[in-house]
């Protein structure tokens, strides 16, 4: 497992998060576009990375429905050198 999520990866996480805490739903491909400014084939990467990272269970041939099981990055450690 990676030890720290990208900042598009964390932004991603965080609209995912907020939407399931306001709107008691996740959010579609499209609006994850718009509030990214990603492209979906972007989005769906992103969303590859944090379903391997299992943050979220998501499956590319239902991509408007995922479940959430952490809203917040968790704590890594920075190790050095950075590679």
């Amino acid at each position: 497992m990676k030890e720290l999520l990208s900042d598009i990866e964390r932004k991603v996480l965080r609209v995912i998060g907020n939407y399931s805490a306001g709107r008691r739903r996740t959010p579609t491909i499209d609006e994850l576009c718009i509030k990214t400014g990603r492209t979906r084939g972007g989005i769906m990467e992103i969303l590859d990375i944090l379903t391997k990272e299992e943050y979220i269970e998501w499956h590319r041939s239902e991509p408007d429905k995922m479940e959430v099981f952490e809203t917040w990055e968790r704590n890594g450690v920075l190790k050095w050198p950075l590679r």
